[in-house]
Formats: structure tokens, sequence, C-alpha cells
């Protein structure tokens, strides 16, 4: 193919030319027109951290370029760049970036080429077609980093509901024999398991009699949370535990009782202190105040 009189592939080998002899020059007036934006987040990383970053992006894109390379940004040629991207795009949305600003991250690589190209190219319909051809490798560049940000965000995301799972269902020895996991938020299928996880093991771990679970912090009870909890309760029975539901409010009740939610197998209190004073009957001990010697004058 032909564009007035000059080969399409002549016109690639220019620009490849001129992107490898004024690569230093590209990345420093990149990362210069990065450090001048008044919205430069340096808060979420150096300066330092930023250069190395787009100096690695910028050596791996254009000594990736070749002829088939500049035609097709899935290239095989490129699998450098994609990996440098993924690593790019993960990095930024752990530390917190916005996909518009990853996005505009690389958009604003290629306006610098963009720049550079058309400095040195003086032939319009030779950088007209060379823009088009870089245009389109950034833009896919731009979709794969969009891409991996997501799933960076997605994997961020995962981590910290399991955190939260977590500390919201921490299991607690009250005294020896007698565990508390204070259940707060909403019960579905997925916290349960984690409830049931986390209770088991720690009946396990100190050989608890009883396990108390407290669900003041927890909104509503329907039919699905009371079918939960039931299956807790079994589980740990299984293990050898008498397992006792507290914070039971009036409300509460009034629902479990209007949905027919049959309770009766189950030891429940109204507060997490008459479920203490239930475990320590069960266990035969006594707890009371201890009376101090007055002090002498």
């Amino acid at each position: 193919m032909k564009t007035n009189g000059i080969k399409a592939d002549a016109i690639s080998s220019d620009a490849i030319v001129i992107l490898e002899k004024h690569k230093k020059n590209i990345l420093e007036k990149w990362v210069s027109t990065m450090l001048e934006d008044p919205n430069l987040r340096d808060d979420l990383m150096s300066n330092a951290d930023l250069k190395s970053q787009s100096e690695e992006l910028v050596y791996a894109i254009i000594d990736s370029l070749d002829e088939r390379s500049i035609e097709d940004s899935k290239s095989s040629a490129f699998d450098k760049v994609n990996d440098v991207l993924a690593g790019l795009s993960i990095s930024r949305a752990k530390r917190g970036y916005s996909p518009r600003e990853t996005g505009t991250y690389i958009f604003s690589l290629k306006e610098t080429i963009l720049q550079v190209l058309h400095d040195e190219i003086k032939d319009p319909s030779s950088l007209y077609q060379q823009n088009r051809k870089i245009t389109r490798v950034m833009d896919g560049f731009t979709l794969a980093s969009f891409e991996t940000f997501i799933k960076g965000r997605e994997e961020v995301i995962l981590r910290q509901i399991g955190e939260i799972a977590d500390i919201s269902t921490p299991v607690i020895q009250v005294w020896e024999g007698i565990l508390a996991l204070p259940i707060i938020g909403t019960l579905d299928s997925s916290r349960t398991q984690v409830v049931m996880e986390n209770l088991l093991n720690g009946i396990v771990e100190t050989e608890s009699a009883i396990a108390i679970l407290d669900i003041s912090g927890v909104p509503t009870v329907d039919s699905l949370v009371a079918q939960h909890l039931i299956k807790t309760v079994s589980a740990a029975r299984l293990m050898g535990a008498e397992c006792v539901i507290s914070g039971i409010r009036p409300e509460i009740a009034q629902t479990v009782v209007h949905l027919g939610i049959d309770l009766n197998s189950v030891v429940t209190k109204s507060t997490l202190a008459g479920a203490l004073k239930y475990a320590f009957n069960i266990l035969k001990l006594e707890v009371g105040n201890k009376k101090l010697p007055t002090s002498l004058n």
C-alpha cells in the first residue's frame, strides 16, 4: 500500500526510528508534564517512584515496536508491555488511584509521543498515517490498563471484605469454658460460614462448653437469618458445646413469632449478661462482689 508515493512500511520505519532516537526525550517530556500537573497525586506516589514506573513503561513500549507490532496492540511483541501495564495498574489500584487517573496517565504518554512525531515528521500525510497507528496502539494499551485496574480494584475490595468480616465476627473467651461471638451487621450465607468457622475453631482451641451468639448488632432477623443461626447452633452442638443466643430485642421476638420461626430448641436470652448468667449456672460457677477491707485511718 502507498500513501502519496510513500510506502506504509517506510512510514512505520521512520516513526520507529524517531521514537527510538527520542526515547529519553519522550520520558523527560512526559514526566515533566505530569510533575507540572496541579492534579498530580504526590500523596499516593513519590516523584521518584513515578519516574521509575514511567521509565519502565516508555522503554518497554518503544523497545517492542516493530513493523508488525505497530499495526496491532495485541501483538505478542507487546507481552512485556502488557506485563508492565498489569503491574502498573494493580499497583495504582492498591495505592488508591481512580480509573480516570490511571487512564489519564496512559493518555498523557500518547500525547507526548504524538507531539514528538509532530515535531519530527514534516509530511502531513505521513504524520497523519503515523498518528493513526500510534493512537490505535496506545488506545489498546489504555483499554488493557483499565481491565487490569478493575481486576486489581476487585482484589482490594475482596480483601477488605474479608478483613471486615474477620473484624466483625471476633470470638472472645469471656471465661474459662465460655466463648462469646458478637455479630454486627447483616447475616447472610457467606457471613454465616465465617461465623460458623470462627466459632467452631474457637470451641476446639479453648475447649469451651458454652458458646454465646450475641445478635444485639444484627438489625433485623427474618426466616433466612434464623435458619443461619440454627445451623450455627447445630454445628456448635456437634462439637460438644451448648449454644446460647443473646440480644433478642422485643422487635426481634415479635418478628420471630410473626414469621412462625421455631426457636424452642435454642436457648435465648434478651441480653449478653443474661446469657453469661445462664452459662455460669450450667458450669456451676459463682460470681459475686468481693468485700474489700476498709482502709485504716
